[in-house]
């Protein structure tokens, strides 16, 4: 039983190893009810396109050639075959016209040739339990074997054919490979045969263009392939020349193949004028299990112009050039048989470059440039296409990058240096530490230019770019120095308002003053205020202290006096005062250190008063006062007395005067109130603080404006004899007329109403009397009159 189990799992592993019979296809079913044109797979063969009728000759002049316009049947093409030669009329045919419908499929249309049936690789969805195509039955193709050197035996052979004559030194077309190995495990050791040969008619051996750029290699399952299985699993080999494969159809199903490469192009180099055979052969190998195909995109056959640059060599289908730079463009047939036709595309129009005559064209702008080279009678000319991308190099220039270090911060931030390289918007800076990195451009630039570890004097290359392909590189030097220390002292931090102080900074070679111009270490200022004063330290780079360093001089409240110039009377001792003030000292002419002195002669005297800051000096003079004198007296009938005086000042000095009526009792007010009628005062006047002063006499004379003479005892006569002890008393009655009636004398100071014993009638009469009084000698005089009333 053991050997019988044994037996039979080595017949199934060997099954399983060289026969894919048995594995099931792995496209997905679309949604229940999707129909193709609604985008799942490209139309083959289908009815509503002309091309579908074509036989194989118009489909590789009217479709492969000039993407199936009619205008360019080519001379240069003949003997068309295919194999196996089935009709257009036939559905089972392996060859065909596909249309990507509505589909994502990368050509528009083109031709198939399939190693099964071609209608079954597209239109409607092949159940994953059925076969894909029909076996074709052509075996092996010599050919096919000796261009791809297959590990297994090959089947279905599909071949297409045809001679052609190059115009130029090159053929190429577009085209992709599909096929239903990409799926379980086959990537690593199954790949259907699929060759495109191409050799001279004449004979000679094919050249198989099917290969993959930088001889990497034919177009097959096998060396293209991804690292992950069509489920996405691990495939279980390493994944060769990914970046050619075009994914599996899990989710754009689009065709009934498992997988596909990227769009490729074919290209060989051929000799003008001659004629060449055309082979594409693609064959399953070792069973017909498994189906692949090849799609060459319609129009896409180029049957040779290459252009060339100034040197000869040829040119990509691609360049960039920057600032509109001139680029010389020459066709690589230089031929004095054919016509040269040049177009300029700019992306929405194409016209056609008058006086472009010849193969060679300057480009002075960005956009597409064709040419067309025809031979004489030859409607399908060689074309070639070159794509100039434009750009503008920003502007820059070598610039100095200074860092001011700190301890936390000691690296440069390259960032910063950006303003001074390129003032132009959206530019991208590199920054290289190695000059070759910097001209290569390479990906050796600084990563992180936040925080750049670099060193003084050393040289960074930066290429400043447009984000594109247009830059320029630069030199920016990098210059460091650690961030110098303000430090600020002041020769006096209190002083009086317009005294000087002296600012002393250091920490720096040169100093920026907030508060005044100039850059010295030193400055001599005079204030008025309190005044806060500011400075930063300057290193000999450039860099500025990050703080300044600040002081503040307070200027304290101005040494004040209520010294003044003082009048004093002879013999008199005056009272100086200084004043006072926070803190003062003093120190007077005379040797004393008290607020107030007090001095008794005439003279100049000075004080020097000190705050603990500053010093003041004042002065005031003691001058002679002279004495003030009464000018005028008033007593009215309420029994006040009104003084006025003036103080004749000789040095306008203001005084202050006071009054006395007994010498005594001194007063502010210039008046004194109940008085007595009559009497006689002595009114006294002096300035306020001083000893020298003057009086004045002075009687309150009260006379009575009415008498009655009726010996009652009221108001009987006027009777002036107080005033007969005062000098030259005289005075007189008189009546309306002015004539003179009665006359007072010292013997006889009363009158009663009569004359010569006569009373007088009821009347209003007139006085007028005067005295002197004995010690001032000041002339008195009084008039008015009086009403008179006797009774007949």
């Amino acid at each position: 039983m053991g050997r019988c189990l044994l037996v039979f799992s080595f017949i199934l592993a060997t099954n399983l190893l060289f026969s894919q019979t048995d594995q099931t296809r792995k496209v997905p079913k679309p949604n229940t009810g999707l129909a193709k044109k609604q985008g799942s797979f490209i139309d083959v063969n289908t009815p509503t396109y002309a091309p579908s009728g074509f036989d194989i000759t118009q489909l590789v002049k009217d479709v492969l050639i000039s993407s199936g316009t009619n205008s360019c049947v080519t001379p240069q093409v003949s003997n068309v075959q295919v194999t196996p030669n089935l009709p257009a009329s036939n559905d089972n045919r392996a060859w065909g016209y596909f249309n990507r419908g509505t589909t994502s499929f990368p050509f528009k249309d083109g031709i198939v040739l399939v190693t099964g049936k071609a209608k079954s690789t597209g239109n409607d969805y092949i159940d994953v339990n059925s076969p894909i195509s029909d076996v074709v039955g052509t075996g092996s193709d010599p050919d096919l074997v000796a261009a791809t050197n297959p590990t297994k035996v090959l089947k279905d052979a599909v071949i297409l054919e045809f001679d052609f004559v190059p115009t130029s030194s090159q053929v190429k077309f577009n085209y992709l490979f599909a096929s239903e190995e990409y799926t379980g495990t086959y990537p690593c050791s199954f790949s259907d045969a699929f060759a495109l040969l191409l050799r001279p008619v004449a004979g000679g051996p094919y050249q198989n263009m099917a290969v993959l750029p930088g001889s990497a290699g034919p177009v097959s399952v096998t060396n293209i392939r991804p690292d992950v299985t069509f489920a996405g699993g691990p495939l279980g080999c390493a994944a060769v020349n990914a970046i050619y494969f075009g994914g599996y159809n899990t989710t754009n199903i689009e065709t009934n193949f498992n997988g596909r490469t990227v769009p490729l192009t074919a290209t060989a180099t051929v000799v003008a004028g001659q004629a060449y055979h055309f082979k594409m052969v693609i064959a399953d190998a070792g069973d017909t299990a498994f189906d692949s195909a090849v799609f060459l995109e319609g129009g896409s056959f180029n049957i040779g112009v290459e252009l060339l640059d100034p040197s000869g060599a040829t040119l990509p289908e691609e360049i960039n050039v920057c600032d509109n730079v001139p680029q010389v463009i020459t066709a690589s047939v230089s031929d004095p048989n054919v016509n040269y036709k040049w177009y300029y595309s700019n992306g929405t129009t194409t016209s056609v470059i008058q006086g472009a005559t010849t193969n060679s064209i300057t480009a002075v702008q960005p956009g597409t440039y064709t040419v067309e080279v025809s031979y004489p009678g030859s409607p399908c000319p060689g074309t070639a296409s070159i794509v100039i991308n434009g750009g503008t190099t920003p502007s820059a220039q070598d610039a100095t990058l200074l860092f001011c270090s700190t301890p936390d911060v000691p690296n440069f931030d390259l960032n910063l240096s950006k303003p001074l390289i390129s003032n132009t918007p959206g530019a991208v800076f590199h920054f290289y530490t190695n000059q070759a990195d910097a001209i290569a451009q390479n990906n050796n630039y600084i990563q992180d230019i936040y925080h750049f570890n670099g060193t003084d004097g050393q040289i960074l290359y930066v290429v400043v770019s447009n984000g594109g392909f247009c830059s320029k590189m630069i030199e920016l030097t990098l210059a460091k120095e650690a961030t110098p220390t303000a430090t600020l002292v002041s020769s006096k931090l209190k002083i009086c308002p317009g005294d000087s102080v002296d600012l002393t900074a250091t920490g720096g070679t040169t100093y920026h003053w907030s508060n005044f111009s100039g850059t010295g270490a030193t400055q001599t200022v005079v204030i008025d205020h309190t005044t806060t004063f500011e400075v930063y330290a300057i290193g000999v780079k450039g860099c500025t202290s990050t703080l300044p360093a600040k002081i503040t001089v307070e200027v304290v409240p101005e040494i004040v006096t209520a010294l003044k110039d003082v009048e004093t009377c002879i013999g008199d001792r005056v009272t100086l005062d200084a004043g006072t003030g926070p803190n003062y000292t003093y120190l007077w002419s005379t040797g004393e250190s008290t607020q107030t002195i007090n001095v008794d002669k005439l003279g100049i005297y000075s004080v020097v008063i000190d705050n603990g800051y500053c010093k003041r000096t004042f002065t005031a003079k003691v001058l002679a006062a002279a004495s003030p004198f009464i000018t005028a007296l008033n007593y009215d009938n309420n029994n006040t007395l009104t003084v006025t005086a003036i103080n004749p000042s000789i040095n306008n000095i203001p005084t202050t005067l006071e009054y006395s009526i007994d010498g005594i009792n001194w007063q502010a007010s210039n008046v004194f109130s109940g008085l007595t009628n009559n009497t006689n005062y002595t009114v006294y006047v002096k300035t306020q603080g001083r000893s020298c002063e003057n009086s004045v006499d002075f009687f309150t004379l009260h006379i009575n404006n009415i008498i009655t003479p009726n010996q009652d005892g009221i108001n009987d006569v006027l009777d002036l004899s107080s005033l007969g002890d005062f000098d030259n008393f005289t005075g007189s009655i008189y009546d309306r007329y002015g004539v003179e009636i009665f006359r007072f004398t010292k013997e006889n100071p009363i009158w009663n109403g009569t004359v010569g014993g006569k009373r007088l009638s009821t009347a209003t009469y007139w006085y007028k009397f005067n005295f002197q009084y004995p010690k001032s000698k000041v002339q008195m005089s009084s008039s008015g009159w009086i009403m008179l009333k006797n009774r007949e």
